[in-house]
């Protein structure tokens, strides 16, 4: 009796593993195939007459990011206070390096930067001040740069953890008066 239950639980075992692997192979098969039905309808689309077709961009003509650190860490703050942290890079490319526009992710956070052309080998910088009035927990406020750079978009990025105001008197209010 033991001898046939546990063979019936192997067996069950088995034919379920064999399933899960033929769920598998089914799924695998149906991505396939959707993808070669995806590649179909693209390459059969008719490119549209307001859409230019899009050239490799001269090496040349374009300038280069090299930042020292494209992440800055503030750590943990408290509430409402502002840091304020310099992003330097250098332009490794063939050509000034032209910042057109830096926006930011919020209103909690303003960028400034070089704004006269940065020639080839030479520094440039990007400050970014966050404001951290209102904004408790953890705070990833990014700046985003568009530049004549390949890609043309970078993103710099600050990161950390705010203390709310009132933390550490909330804990202790909350524990009632002192008994002497």
């Amino acid at each position: 009796m033991k001898y046939s239950r546990l063979t019936a639980l192997a067996l069950g075992a088995v034919l379920i593993a064999a399933s899960c692997d033929s769920k598998k192979d089914d799924q695998s098969d149906k991505i396939a195939e959707l993808e070669q039905k995806l590649a179909r309808l693209e390459a059969s689309q008719p490119v549209p007459s307001n859409v230019s077709s899009v050239t490799p961009a001269d090496p040349s003509s374009l300038g280069k990011f090299s930042f020292k650190e494209m992440e800055y860490d503030f750590g943990t703050i408290d509430e409402g206070k502002v840091i304020e942290h310099i992003f330097k890079f250098t332009n490794d490319g063939e050509a000034p390096l032209v910042i057109s526009n830096i926006t930011a992710s919020c209103g909690c956070t303003s960028p400034d930067w070089s704004k006269a052309p940065i020639k080839p080998g030479e520094e440039g910088y990007v400050k970014v001040v966050f404001n951290s009035t209102a904004k408790p927990g953890t705070q990833a406020p990014t700046v985003t740069i568009q530049a004549n750079t390949s890609p043309n978009v970078t993103r710099l990025r600050m990161k950390g953890n705010v203390t709310p105001k009132g933390a550490a008197g909330a804990a202790t209010s909350q524990l009632g008066p002192v008994k002497k």
